[in-house]
């Protein structure tokens, strides 16, 4: 996966929008308002992740290529560097698991406006 890819896969995901809140590099996937993923646009390509504390842990310690958030708060964020320890298919299900995680932390009103887009 390159950026190219991450950002094609998170734009199709409904409700989701992308900007550099933080400064020129650091792009930012949100659904409804909410980050889901960030990637720094310089630099060696990685992604940050919300994930499930426990899960977390568990793919920390199973792949050399995750390691706890990098700028987050790292019981719920991931980092994900991209090397041979995973393939594209488990990064986008990891992205799916943060994008849903995000979408059960919104109201029931914004969910609702979610399924309605």
């Amino acid at each position: 996966m390159n950026i190219e890819e991450l950002r094609e896969y998170c734009l199709q995901k409904k409700g989701v929008d992308e900007s550099f809140p933080f400064d020129k590099t650091v792009l930012v996937f949100k659904v409804i308002g909410k980050i889901f993923a960030l990637t720094n646009t310089e630099g060696e390509f990685s992604i940050n992740l919300k994930c499930e504390p426990e899960k977390a842990i568990e793919l920390r310690e199973k792949y050399s290529g995750v390691k706890p958030g990098y700028h987050m708060n790292k019981k719920h964020w991931n980092t994900i560097y991209f090397d041979d320890s995973f393939s594209d298919a488990d990064a986008k299900k990891w992205i799916d698991d943060s994008y849903n995680l995000v979408i059960k932390s919104l109201t029931k009103t914004q969910q609702q406006h979610l399924k309605n887009l």
